[in-house]
């Protein structure tokens, strides 16, 4: 239940900050979370652009897309599953929520570069569909 406070709090808070807060500034723990959060916005978005080219790329194969979708919709109920883990791990204090940030935003990062090494590279010296995620 506290995650789920915790969430609305991050929720309220995107809506108070200017979307020209500086977050080299962030120093309380509301403004450190609502970073994060953004952090991780910009992951999923990443993350989402990957996947979609990948289904577009494979667009012949619709074995192969449902496949993806469906490895994907695996993948989302592992990284809810592990990122509630670290976020129990830490529940007792206020970096609770930056853990939880971290862990999905680390997970979502890793999940895009595993989309576009199976789906948007070619095994010879064909250049990738879309550049490596950073």
């Amino acid at each position: 239940m506290n995650k789920y406070l915790f969430l609305l709090i991050w929720l309220y808070s995107t809506a108070v900050f200017s979307d020209d807060f500086d977050c080299d500034k962030a120093m309380t723990t509301i403004e450190i979370n609502h970073c994060a959060g953004l952090v991780l916005e910009s992951a999923e978005k990443e993350m989402s652009i990957y996947l979609l080219k990948s289904k577009a790329h494979h667009h012949y194969d619709p074995e192969l897309i449902e496949s993806i979708e469906s490895a994907q919709k695996a993948w989302l109920a592992y990284a809810k599953a592990h990122c509630d883990a670290i976020y129990t791990m830490w529940r007792e204090g206020s970096i609770r929520g930056m853990m939880y940030l971290s862990c999905k935003t680390n997970i979502t990062e890793q999940r895009t570069h595993d989309i576009w090494s199976s789906f948007l590279t070619y095994m010879d010296s064909t250049p990738p569909v879309l550049p490596e995620p950073e």
